[in-house]
């Protein structure tokens, strides 16, 4: 086991430590294969009632995937070191959201992207006074993938739509709201909540140390953003916000005007084919179509060298945001034949 993640018993738990809190618990290859293998021990396991996920640090809980090595690798043409990871962190996200014993995820601070994918699709999903979800890949060249597109699809009206095309970054009460937690516990209550948790097995402790949310500002624009993002395609989206005369809707439309153009619009469709009952494999099996292809077709590498490597802020897209092909969308999302996802033979417990 690395010293960059933290599996261990304790009690009655299976718990798991990200534990890299100088690079926000970012999530690494080998994080994700200890995380799949650990789930796999304690699904046969008796002595394990539940799975308690945390992660060291004040700052995050795990801001993302670490794709430094991604990047390294897709700009010297090499892309199956992405989609390898890729493929091997889904596998790990459709494990945990079918986990048949209640998984515990304590967010706090940053959960963004692949942290999601970690915390957000157990039974029992907490956040606290700090936390800040977000699902901000269009910023980067990418598509809300690790299950993400599923729980927008679910997010009420059309809020999976504002929060998947600008990236906005949701509080306590805006991530209950939307779906992506369950429960506000103070932050002050936690090491008193995880030692119960451990000591007895027994989940029926979370409502007990639960406290009423804080108000959620999402829910109050709920009507504004339904209206804003009702369409279905990019550009009659970033029309409707342009006509839109709110600060509100000038802030939606400055995020949309920085974010990939490709993106958004795959982001869109892929949202309007999960709904309605579709399953966390359904969901990561499109994004994998996304991502799959997102080096080499998309935008990916140019967001991150624009984010991350040169740091100019300045990513200069595919494409224009006015005047997205459909077929371009398309073409994103086609089936991959003998290269789509694979989830393997053994049926997750």
């Amino acid at each position: 086991m690395s010293g960059d993640i933290l599996i261990r018993r304790e009690g009655r738990a299976g718990r798991i430590t990200l534990n890299r809190p100088g690079a926000l618990n970012a999530l690494t290859w080998e994080m994700c294969l200890e995380i799949d293998a650990a789930l796999k021990d304690w699904a046969a396991d008796d002595s394990v009632a539940l799975v308690l996920i945390d992660g060291a640090g004040e700052r995050a809980f795990c801001a993302g995937g670490d794709i430094a090595e991604m990047y390294r690798t897709g700009a010297q043409g090499d892309y199956d070191y992405g989609r390898r990871f890729w493929a091997d962190e889904y596998r790990m996200n459709a494990r945990m959201a079918e986990f048949a014993k209640p998984v515990v995820s304590f967010l706090h601070g940053f959960t963004m992207g692949g942290g999601v994918g970690v915390g957000c699709h157990g039974a029992h999903r907490l956040v606290d006074e700090s936390a800040k979800i977000a699902m901000p890949e269009c910023g980067i060249g990418l598509v809300p993938d690790v299950g993400g597109s599923l729980l927008l699809s679910r997010a009420p009206g059309r809020l999976g739509e504002y929060l998947g095309l600008t990236g906005a970054r949701m509080r306590a009460g805006d991530a209950i709201h939307a779906g992506f937690a369950d429960r506000f516990v103070p932050g002050e209550a936690w090491t008193g909540l995880k030692a119960e948790l451990c000591l007895t097995g027994d989940v029926g402790a979370i409502a007990a140390a639960a406290d009423t949310p804080p108000e959620s500002a999402l829910a109050a624009r709920q009507a504004e953003i339904d209206a804003l993002f009702a369409d279905t395609t990019l550009d009659a989206i970033v029309n409707a916000l342009r006509g839109a005369e709110t600060e509100f809707a000038r802030e939606a439309l400055a995020a949309v005007e920085r974010n990939a153009p490709l993106s958004m619009g795959c982001t869109l469709e892929m949202l309007r084919r999960l709904r309605p009952g579709a399953t966390i494999r359904d969901a990561l099996a499109q994004e994998y179509r996304v991502t799959y292809r997102a080096m080499e077709h998309g935008d990916f590498l140019e967001g991150i060298r624009a984010a991350i490597i040169d740091k100019d802020k300045t990513p200069r897209w595919r494409h224009a945001l006015d005047g997205l092909a459909a077929e371009d969308v398309e073409r994103m999302l086609a089936p991959l034949g003998e290269a789509a996802l694979d989830f393997g033979e053994e049926e997750n417990p």
